[in-house]
Protein backbone atom coordinates (compact mmCIF):
# COMPACT_ATOMS: atom_id res chain seq x y z
CA UNK A 1 0.00 0.00 0.00
CA UNK A 2 1.32 3.55 -1.07
CA UNK A 3 1.59 5.79 1.70
CA UNK A 4 3.92 9.08 2.70
CA UNK A 5 4.98 7.26 6.22
CA UNK A 6 7.63 5.37 7.17
CA UNK A 7 7.18 2.77 10.37
CA UNK A 8 9.29 1.48 12.79
CA UNK A 9 8.25 -2.08 12.59
CA UNK A 10 11.29 -4.36 11.48
CA UNK A 11 9.44 -8.03 10.68
CA UNK A 12 12.89 -9.08 9.65
CA UNK A 13 14.27 -8.12 12.98
CA UNK A 14 12.00 -9.71 15.68
CA UNK A 15 12.88 -10.25 19.61
CA UNK A 16 15.73 -12.70 20.27
CA UNK A 17 15.05 -16.24 20.77
CA UNK A 18 15.62 -19.42 19.67
CA UNK A 19 14.58 -20.48 16.08
CA UNK A 20 12.09 -23.33 17.59
CA UNK A 21 10.73 -21.54 20.35
CA UNK A 22 7.09 -20.89 20.26
CA UNK A 23 5.33 -18.11 21.62
CA UNK A 24 5.37 -18.96 24.55
CA UNK A 25 9.34 -19.53 25.00
CA UNK A 26 11.45 -16.86 26.54
CA UNK A 27 10.97 -13.49 25.50
CA UNK A 28 7.59 -13.87 23.72
CA UNK A 29 5.73 -15.52 26.51
CA UNK A 30 4.91 -11.73 28.61
CA UNK A 31 4.02 -10.51 25.72
CA UNK A 32 1.58 -12.95 24.16
CA UNK A 33 -0.09 -13.43 27.64
CA UNK A 34 -0.47 -9.63 27.54
CA UNK A 35 -1.60 -9.30 24.37
CA UNK A 36 -4.09 -12.13 24.40
CA UNK A 37 -5.43 -10.82 27.87
CA UNK A 38 -6.36 -7.31 25.87
CA UNK A 39 -8.25 -9.35 23.54
CA UNK A 40 -10.20 -11.32 25.89
CA UNK A 41 -11.48 -7.86 27.40
CA UNK A 42 -12.91 -7.05 24.33
CA UNK A 43 -14.34 -10.73 23.28
CA UNK A 44 -16.26 -10.73 26.60
CA UNK A 45 -17.59 -6.92 25.88
CA UNK A 46 -18.48 -8.59 22.65
CA UNK A 47 -20.10 -11.08 23.99
CA UNK A 48 -21.76 -9.51 27.50
CA UNK A 49 -23.50 -6.87 24.97
CA UNK A 50 -24.72 -8.97 22.58
CA UNK A 51 -27.13 -10.64 24.77
CA UNK A 52 -27.94 -7.66 26.58
CA UNK A 53 -28.83 -5.79 24.02
CA UNK A 54 -32.07 -6.32 23.35
CA UNK A 55 -33.16 -5.63 27.01
CA UNK A 56 -31.03 -2.21 26.51
CA UNK A 57 -33.04 -1.60 23.18
CA UNK A 58 -36.53 -2.21 25.00
CA UNK A 59 -35.92 0.20 28.11
CA UNK A 60 -34.80 2.74 26.39
CA UNK A 61 -37.35 2.65 23.91
CA UNK A 62 -35.13 1.95 20.14
CA UNK A 63 -35.53 -1.14 19.03
CA UNK A 64 -35.57 0.85 15.94
CA UNK A 65 -32.15 1.97 16.07
CA UNK A 66 -31.18 -1.58 17.56
CA UNK A 67 -28.62 -2.40 14.32
CA UNK A 68 -27.10 1.11 14.65
CA UNK A 69 -25.88 0.41 18.64
CA UNK A 70 -23.53 -2.00 16.61
CA UNK A 71 -22.80 0.18 13.18
CA UNK A 72 -21.94 3.32 15.46
CA UNK A 73 -19.15 1.83 16.84
CA UNK A 74 -17.43 1.16 13.75
CA UNK A 75 -18.06 4.32 12.53
CA UNK A 76 -16.15 6.31 14.87
CA UNK A 77 -13.43 3.10 14.39
CA UNK A 78 -12.63 4.05 11.29
CA UNK A 79 -11.28 7.21 12.22
CA UNK A 80 -9.40 5.38 15.25
CA UNK A 81 -7.91 3.06 12.83
CA UNK A 82 -6.17 5.54 10.74
CA UNK A 83 -4.87 7.46 14.16
CA UNK A 84 -3.87 3.97 15.44
CA UNK A 85 -2.00 3.16 12.86
CA UNK A 86 -0.05 6.08 12.01
CA UNK A 87 0.69 7.07 16.05
CA UNK A 88 1.98 3.49 16.09
CA UNK A 89 4.22 4.03 13.14
CA UNK A 90 5.60 6.88 14.80
CA UNK A 91 5.84 6.49 18.37
CA UNK A 92 5.31 2.72 18.81
CA UNK A 93 1.97 0.98 19.99
CA UNK A 94 2.17 1.60 23.52
CA UNK A 95 0.44 5.18 23.24
CA UNK A 96 -2.51 3.66 21.28
CA UNK A 97 -2.67 0.72 23.13
CA UNK A 98 -2.99 2.05 26.25
CA UNK A 99 -5.17 5.42 25.25
CA UNK A 100 -7.35 3.00 23.43
CA UNK A 101 -8.17 0.72 26.30
CA UNK A 102 -9.00 4.18 28.49
CA UNK A 103 -11.26 5.13 26.23
CA UNK A 104 -12.70 2.12 25.75
CA UNK A 105 -13.91 2.10 29.06
CA UNK A 106 -15.27 5.45 29.10
CA UNK A 107 -17.61 4.34 26.38
CA UNK A 108 -18.76 1.39 28.46
CA UNK A 109 -19.39 4.30 31.28
CA UNK A 110 -21.69 6.10 29.11
CA UNK A 111 -23.06 3.76 27.52
CA UNK A 112 -24.14 1.94 30.54
CA UNK A 113 -25.52 5.48 32.39
CA UNK A 114 -27.92 6.39 29.26
CA UNK A 115 -30.94 7.21 30.32
CA UNK A 116 -32.42 7.46 26.12
CA UNK A 117 -31.54 5.25 23.26
CA UNK A 118 -29.34 8.38 21.30
CA UNK A 119 -26.93 8.58 24.34
CA UNK A 120 -26.62 5.20 24.40
CA UNK A 121 -25.44 5.56 20.50
CA UNK A 122 -23.01 7.68 21.93
CA UNK A 123 -21.28 5.56 24.56
CA UNK A 124 -21.02 3.04 21.87
CA UNK A 125 -19.56 5.61 19.26
CA UNK A 126 -16.97 6.18 22.59
CA UNK A 127 -16.10 2.55 22.57
CA UNK A 128 -15.78 2.42 18.98
CA UNK A 129 -12.86 5.09 19.29
CA UNK A 130 -11.18 3.11 21.92
CA UNK A 131 -11.55 0.05 20.68
CA UNK A 132 -10.07 1.13 17.10
CA UNK A 133 -7.09 2.50 18.70
CA UNK A 134 -6.44 -0.58 20.61
CA UNK A 135 -6.99 -3.16 17.26
CA UNK A 136 -4.57 -2.01 15.06
CA UNK A 137 -1.75 -1.31 17.95
CA UNK A 138 -2.53 -5.03 18.68
CA UNK A 139 -1.17 -6.07 14.83
CA UNK A 140 1.26 -4.07 15.14
CA UNK A 141 3.02 -5.47 18.22
CA UNK A 142 2.25 -8.90 16.31
CA UNK A 143 4.15 -7.79 13.07
CA UNK A 144 7.28 -5.70 15.71
CA UNK A 145 7.28 -8.17 18.06
CA UNK A 146 7.14 -11.89 16.28
CA UNK A 147 8.86 -13.40 13.58
CA UNK A 148 6.53 -14.65 10.75
CA UNK A 149 6.85 -18.37 11.70
CA UNK A 150 5.22 -17.47 14.56
CA UNK A 151 2.41 -15.10 13.68
CA UNK A 152 -0.26 -17.82 12.37
CA UNK A 153 -0.02 -18.95 16.19
CA UNK A 154 -0.10 -15.84 17.54
CA UNK A 155 -3.58 -14.67 15.15
CA UNK A 156 -4.62 -18.19 16.71
CA UNK A 157 -4.21 -17.42 20.05
CA UNK A 158 -5.97 -13.96 19.29
CA UNK A 159 -9.32 -16.40 18.43
CA UNK A 160 -8.61 -18.81 21.54
CA UNK A 161 -9.12 -16.25 23.35
CA UNK A 162 -12.52 -15.63 22.59
CA UNK A 163 -13.11 -18.92 23.91
CA UNK A 164 -13.70 -18.26 27.72
CA UNK A 165 -15.38 -15.49 27.15
CA UNK A 166 -17.90 -17.24 24.29
CA UNK A 167 -19.07 -19.66 27.19
CA UNK A 168 -18.95 -17.29 30.02
CA UNK A 169 -20.10 -13.97 28.45
CA UNK A 170 -23.47 -15.08 27.74
CA UNK A 171 -24.14 -17.09 31.14
CA UNK A 172 -22.94 -13.55 32.79
CA UNK A 173 -24.48 -11.09 31.19
CA UNK A 174 -27.92 -12.78 30.88
CA UNK A 175 -28.24 -13.39 34.48
CA UNK A 176 -26.78 -9.91 35.08
CA UNK A 177 -29.18 -8.22 33.03
CA UNK A 178 -32.93 -10.47 34.71
CA UNK A 179 -31.52 -9.80 37.97
CA UNK A 180 -29.77 -6.65 38.29
CA UNK A 181 -30.18 -5.04 35.08
CA UNK A 182 -28.77 -4.27 31.47
CA UNK A 183 -26.76 -1.32 32.62
CA UNK A 184 -24.35 -3.16 35.05
CA UNK A 185 -23.08 -5.20 31.89
CA UNK A 186 -21.43 -2.17 30.86
CA UNK A 187 -20.65 -0.72 33.98
CA UNK A 188 -18.87 -4.30 35.30
CA UNK A 189 -16.92 -4.63 32.30
CA UNK A 190 -14.25 -1.55 32.81
CA UNK A 191 -13.19 -2.98 36.08
CA UNK A 192 -11.59 -5.97 34.00
CA UNK A 193 -9.49 -3.45 32.16
CA UNK A 194 -6.79 -3.39 35.11
CA UNK A 195 -5.83 -6.60 34.34
CA UNK A 196 -4.56 -6.12 30.85
CA UNK A 197 -2.88 -3.20 31.81
CA UNK A 198 -0.90 -5.02 34.76
CA UNK A 199 0.23 -7.83 32.13
CA UNK A 200 1.20 -5.82 29.58
CA UNK A 201 2.72 -3.03 30.42
CA UNK A 202 6.35 -3.98 31.14
CA UNK A 203 6.43 -6.61 28.48
CA UNK A 204 5.57 -4.16 25.81
CA UNK A 205 7.86 -1.57 26.94
CA UNK A 206 10.44 -4.34 26.85
CA UNK A 207 9.41 -5.03 23.27
CA UNK A 208 9.70 -1.43 22.33
CA UNK A 209 13.30 -0.79 24.05
CA UNK A 210 14.61 -3.97 21.68
CA UNK A 211 13.09 -2.02 19.03
CA UNK A 212 12.44 1.94 19.09
CA UNK A 213 10.43 3.45 16.17
CA UNK A 214 12.25 5.06 13.96
CA UNK A 215 12.68 9.16 13.56
CA UNK A 216 11.92 11.02 11.50
CA UNK A 217 8.08 9.69 10.71
CA UNK A 218 5.41 12.37 9.85
CA UNK A 219 2.00 11.93 10.71
CA UNK A 220 0.12 12.23 8.17
CA UNK A 221 -2.68 15.09 8.83
CA UNK A 222 -4.23 13.87 5.10
CA UNK A 223 -4.77 10.51 6.30
CA UNK A 224 -6.23 11.75 9.28
CA UNK A 225 -8.60 13.88 7.29
CA UNK A 226 -9.49 11.38 4.85
CA UNK A 227 -10.38 9.42 7.92
CA UNK A 228 -12.63 11.51 9.70
CA UNK A 229 -14.41 12.23 6.03
CA UNK A 230 -15.10 8.41 5.77
CA UNK A 231 -16.60 8.06 9.48
CA UNK A 232 -18.94 11.56 8.99
CA UNK A 233 -19.86 9.97 5.78
CA UNK A 234 -20.96 6.82 7.43
CA UNK A 235 -22.96 8.51 10.00
CA UNK A 236 -24.62 10.53 7.65
CA UNK A 237 -25.59 7.22 5.49
CA UNK A 238 -27.32 5.85 8.17
CA UNK A 239 -28.65 8.65 9.72
CA UNK A 240 -30.49 8.95 6.22
CA UNK A 241 -31.52 5.02 6.65
CA UNK A 242 -33.56 5.89 9.34
CA UNK A 243 -35.50 8.58 7.47
CA UNK A 244 -36.46 6.33 4.41
CA UNK A 245 -37.91 10.36 3.24
CA UNK A 246 -37.00 13.27 0.76
CA UNK A 247 -35.52 14.96 3.35
CA UNK A 248 -33.08 11.95 3.67
CA UNK A 249 -31.59 12.18 0.56
CA UNK A 250 -29.61 15.33 1.51
CA UNK A 251 -27.67 13.43 4.16
CA UNK A 252 -27.68 10.31 2.00
CA UNK A 253 -26.09 12.26 -1.10
CA UNK A 254 -23.48 14.21 1.61
CA UNK A 255 -22.18 11.13 3.04
CA UNK A 256 -21.69 9.46 -0.13
CA UNK A 257 -19.69 12.40 -1.28
CA UNK A 258 -18.08 11.97 1.75
CA UNK A 259 -17.21 8.51 2.14
CA UNK A 260 -16.47 7.04 -1.36
CA UNK A 261 -13.66 9.11 -2.08
CA UNK A 262 -12.17 8.80 1.32
CA UNK A 263 -12.08 5.29 1.11
CA UNK A 264 -10.22 4.95 -2.16
CA UNK A 265 -7.98 6.80 -0.40
CA UNK A 266 -7.67 4.64 2.34
CA UNK A 267 -7.90 1.28 1.55
CA UNK A 268 -5.00 0.18 -1.33
CA UNK A 269 -5.47 0.94 -4.73
CA UNK A 270 -7.62 -1.20 -6.29
CA UNK A 271 -9.54 -2.34 -3.48
CA UNK A 272 -12.87 -1.62 -4.67
CA UNK A 273 -12.45 -3.55 -7.69
CA UNK A 274 -10.65 -6.69 -5.94
CA UNK A 275 -7.51 -5.83 -7.47
CA UNK A 276 -5.44 -9.03 -7.48
CA UNK A 277 -3.22 -9.22 -4.10
CA UNK A 278 -3.06 -7.03 -1.50
CA UNK A 279 -6.11 -5.16 -2.20
CA UNK A 280 -8.32 -7.94 -2.58
CA UNK A 281 -7.03 -9.73 0.96
CA UNK A 282 -7.85 -6.05 2.63
CA UNK A 283 -11.11 -6.26 0.77
CA UNK A 284 -11.97 -9.96 2.24
CA UNK A 285 -11.78 -9.13 5.32
CA UNK A 286 -14.61 -6.82 5.67
CA UNK A 287 -16.73 -8.78 3.63
CA UNK A 288 -16.36 -11.58 6.22
CA UNK A 289 -16.65 -9.31 9.13
CA UNK A 290 -19.71 -7.65 7.86
CA UNK A 291 -21.17 -11.06 6.53
CA UNK A 292 -20.92 -12.73 9.86
CA UNK A 293 -21.20 -10.37 12.38
CA UNK A 294 -23.97 -8.71 11.23
CA UNK A 295 -25.99 -11.57 11.30
CA UNK A 296 -24.78 -12.52 14.69
CA UNK A 297 -26.21 -9.11 15.86
CA UNK A 298 -29.56 -10.16 15.25
CA UNK A 299 -29.91 -13.81 16.18
CA UNK A 300 -30.40 -12.47 20.15
CA UNK A 301 -33.20 -10.46 18.99
CA UNK A 302 -34.32 -13.25 16.95
CA UNK A 303 -34.73 -15.87 19.88
CA UNK A 304 -36.12 -14.01 22.26
CA UNK A 305 -38.88 -12.08 20.01
CA UNK A 306 -39.67 -15.43 17.35
CA UNK A 307 -38.92 -18.51 19.60
CA UNK A 308 -39.47 -16.84 23.03
CA UNK A 309 -36.31 -17.78 24.70
CA UNK A 310 -34.98 -15.75 28.03
CA UNK A 311 -31.70 -13.59 27.05
CA UNK A 312 -29.34 -16.17 28.57
CA UNK A 313 -30.81 -18.76 26.45
CA UNK A 314 -30.77 -16.62 23.46
CA UNK A 315 -27.01 -15.52 24.06
CA UNK A 316 -26.12 -18.79 24.66
CA UNK A 317 -26.90 -19.68 21.11
CA UNK A 318 -23.73 -17.83 19.98
CA UNK A 319 -21.46 -19.79 22.48
CA UNK A 320 -20.84 -22.90 19.63
CA UNK A 321 -19.43 -20.03 17.07
CA UNK A 322 -16.79 -18.72 19.52
CA UNK A 323 -15.51 -22.49 20.10
CA UNK A 324 -15.09 -22.95 16.76
CA UNK A 325 -13.79 -20.13 15.55
CA UNK A 326 -10.75 -20.98 17.91
CA UNK A 327 -10.52 -24.24 16.14
CA UNK A 328 -10.22 -23.09 12.95
CA UNK A 329 -8.28 -20.73 13.44
CA UNK A 330 -5.96 -23.32 15.02
CA UNK A 331 -6.19 -25.37 12.04
CA UNK A 332 -4.86 -22.61 10.03
CA UNK A 333 -1.99 -22.52 12.02
CA UNK A 334 -0.89 -25.81 11.33
CA UNK A 335 2.67 -25.67 9.86
CA UNK A 336 1.18 -27.23 6.46
CA UNK A 337 -1.45 -25.17 6.20
CA UNK A 338 0.46 -22.27 4.50
CA UNK A 339 0.53 -23.89 1.13
CA UNK A 340 -3.23 -24.03 0.92
CA UNK A 341 -4.18 -20.02 2.01
CA UNK A 342 -6.60 -19.76 -1.04
CA UNK A 343 -8.78 -22.93 -0.46
CA UNK A 344 -9.16 -22.47 3.02
CA UNK A 345 -10.04 -18.76 2.74
CA UNK A 346 -12.45 -20.09 -0.05
CA UNK A 347 -14.00 -22.78 2.37
CA UNK A 348 -14.27 -20.59 5.07
CA UNK A 349 -16.50 -18.05 3.47
CA UNK A 350 -18.77 -21.04 1.90
CA UNK A 351 -18.77 -22.29 5.58
CA UNK A 352 -19.95 -19.19 6.56
CA UNK A 353 -22.90 -18.70 4.44
CA UNK A 354 -24.13 -21.90 5.02
CA UNK A 355 -24.42 -21.23 8.92
CA UNK A 356 -26.11 -17.92 8.07
CA UNK A 357 -28.42 -19.34 5.99
CA UNK A 358 -28.93 -22.27 8.43
CA UNK A 359 -29.14 -20.33 11.21
CA UNK A 360 -32.28 -18.12 9.55
CA UNK A 361 -34.10 -21.98 9.85
CA UNK A 362 -35.51 -21.34 13.55
CA UNK A 363 -37.70 -18.98 11.54
CA UNK A 364 -39.70 -21.77 10.79
CA UNK A 365 -41.89 -22.51 13.99
CA UNK A 366 -40.96 -26.47 13.11
CA UNK A 367 -37.53 -26.23 13.14
CA UNK A 368 -35.40 -26.95 16.90
CA UNK A 369 -33.85 -24.19 18.44
CA UNK A 370 -30.69 -26.04 18.60
CA UNK A 371 -30.31 -25.89 14.79
CA UNK A 372 -29.56 -22.20 15.38
CA UNK A 373 -26.31 -22.94 17.57
CA UNK A 374 -25.35 -26.01 15.19
CA UNK A 375 -25.23 -23.49 12.37
CA UNK A 376 -22.80 -20.70 14.30
CA UNK A 377 -20.82 -23.56 15.11
CA UNK A 378 -20.42 -24.00 11.52
CA UNK A 379 -20.01 -20.18 10.77
CA UNK A 380 -16.74 -19.94 13.65
CA UNK A 381 -15.05 -22.74 11.54
CA UNK A 382 -15.62 -20.71 8.44
CA UNK A 383 -14.29 -17.71 9.93
CA UNK A 384 -11.60 -18.61 11.92
CA UNK A 385 -10.00 -20.47 8.84
CA UNK A 386 -10.84 -17.10 6.66
CA UNK A 387 -10.06 -14.22 9.04
CA UNK A 388 -6.78 -15.64 10.23
CA UNK A 389 -6.03 -16.32 6.57
CA UNK A 390 -6.26 -13.48 5.33
CA UNK A 391 -4.66 -11.49 8.59
CA UNK A 392 -1.63 -13.70 7.41
CA UNK A 393 -1.33 -12.91 3.65
CA UNK A 394 -1.67 -9.27 4.68
CA UNK A 395 1.43 -9.90 7.06
CA UNK A 396 3.12 -12.17 3.82
CA UNK A 397 2.71 -8.97 1.00
CA UNK A 398 3.46 -6.03 3.17
CA UNK A 399 6.92 -4.98 3.20
CA UNK A 400 8.07 -3.83 6.97
CA UNK A 401 7.60 -0.07 5.82
CA UNK A 402 4.21 -0.35 5.30
CA UNK A 403 2.98 -3.23 7.99
CA UNK A 404 1.36 -0.83 10.41
CA UNK A 405 -0.31 1.25 7.62
CA UNK A 406 -1.45 -1.89 6.22
CA UNK A 407 -2.52 -3.43 9.27
CA UNK A 408 -4.78 -0.18 10.14
CA UNK A 409 -6.06 -0.99 6.24
CA UNK A 410 -7.35 -4.22 7.18
CA UNK A 411 -9.34 -3.44 10.32
CA UNK A 412 -10.33 -0.43 8.24
CA UNK A 413 -12.04 -2.62 6.00
CA UNK A 414 -12.89 -4.56 8.82
CA UNK A 415 -14.89 -1.49 10.38
CA UNK A 416 -15.96 -0.43 6.71
CA UNK A 417 -17.90 -3.61 6.41
CA UNK A 418 -19.43 -4.08 9.82
CA UNK A 419 -20.96 -0.45 8.86
CA UNK A 420 -21.79 -1.02 5.28
CA UNK A 421 -23.76 -4.09 6.60
CA UNK A 422 -25.19 -3.35 9.92
CA UNK A 423 -26.34 0.26 8.28
CA UNK A 424 -27.72 -2.10 5.81
CA UNK A 425 -29.76 -4.17 7.95
CA UNK A 426 -30.58 -1.43 10.10
CA UNK A 427 -32.45 -0.01 7.22
CA UNK A 428 -33.80 -3.28 6.02
CA UNK A 429 -35.51 -4.03 9.93
CA UNK A 430 -37.02 -0.98 10.01
CA UNK A 431 -38.54 -0.78 6.93
CA UNK A 432 -40.09 -3.74 7.34
CA UNK A 433 -41.62 -3.69 10.67
CA UNK A 434 -38.82 -4.34 12.80
CA UNK A 435 -38.96 -0.86 15.00
CA UNK A 436 -42.42 -1.89 16.21
CA UNK A 437 -40.64 -4.94 18.58
CA UNK A 438 -41.43 -4.35 22.30
CA UNK A 439 -39.13 -6.89 22.94
CA UNK A 440 -40.13 -8.25 26.55
CA UNK A 441 -43.69 -8.34 25.43
CA UNK A 442 -43.27 -10.73 22.64
CA UNK A 443 -41.03 -12.87 24.31
CA UNK A 444 -43.64 -13.02 27.29
CA UNK A 445 -47.23 -13.76 25.26
CA UNK A 446 -45.82 -15.13 21.97
CA UNK A 447 -47.21 -11.68 19.90
CA UNK A 448 -46.71 -12.07 16.54
CA UNK A 449 -43.60 -10.47 16.15
CA UNK A 450 -42.62 -9.59 12.32
CA UNK A 451 -40.44 -12.51 10.62
CA UNK A 452 -39.72 -11.09 7.34
CA UNK A 453 -36.74 -8.37 8.81
CA UNK A 454 -34.57 -11.25 9.96
CA UNK A 455 -35.83 -13.50 6.68
CA UNK A 456 -34.30 -10.74 4.66
CA UNK A 457 -31.40 -9.87 6.58
CA UNK A 458 -29.99 -13.54 6.67
CA UNK A 459 -30.67 -13.57 3.09
CA UNK A 460 -28.62 -11.17 2.59
CA UNK A 461 -25.96 -11.69 4.69
CA UNK A 462 -25.58 -15.82 3.41
CA UNK A 463 -24.92 -13.98 -0.19
CA UNK A 464 -22.42 -11.37 0.57
CA UNK A 465 -20.83 -14.57 1.92
CA UNK A 466 -20.78 -16.17 -1.01
CA UNK A 467 -19.76 -13.09 -3.33
CA UNK A 468 -16.34 -13.37 -0.50
CA UNK A 469 -16.01 -16.66 -2.03
CA UNK A 470 -15.75 -15.91 -5.32
CA UNK A 471 -13.41 -13.34 -4.73
CA UNK A 472 -10.94 -15.43 -3.01
CA UNK A 473 -8.82 -16.81 -6.62
CA UNK A 474 -8.00 -13.24 -6.52
CA UNK A 475 -5.91 -12.62 -3.54
CA UNK A 476 -2.76 -14.44 -5.20
CA UNK A 477 -1.10 -11.89 -7.64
Amino acid sequence: MTTTSTTSVDTARPLPAAETGGVLSGPYRALTLGIVSVVLLLAFEATAVNTAMPEAARQLDGVGLYAFAYSGYFTTTLFALVVSGQWSDRRGPMGPLFTGIAVFGVGLVVAGAATNMWMFLAGRAVQGLGGGLVIVALYVVVGRAFPERLRPAVFAAFSAAWVLPSILGPLISGAVTEHFGWRWVFLAVPVLILLPLAVMGPALRRAERAQPPAQGVEFDLRRTGLAAMAAVGAALLQYAGQRRDLLGLLPAVAGAALLVPAVLRLLPPGALRAARGLPTVIVLRGVAAGAFFTAELFIPLMMVTQRHLSLTMAGLTLTSGGLSWALGSWLQGRPAADRHREALIRLGFVLTAVSIAGASLVLIPAVPVWVTAAAWAVGGIGMGLAVASVSVLMMQLSTPEEAGVNSAALQLSDALGNVAMAGLAGVLFAALGGGSMAVTEVAAHGAGAPVAPFALIFAVMAAVALIGAALTGRVRT
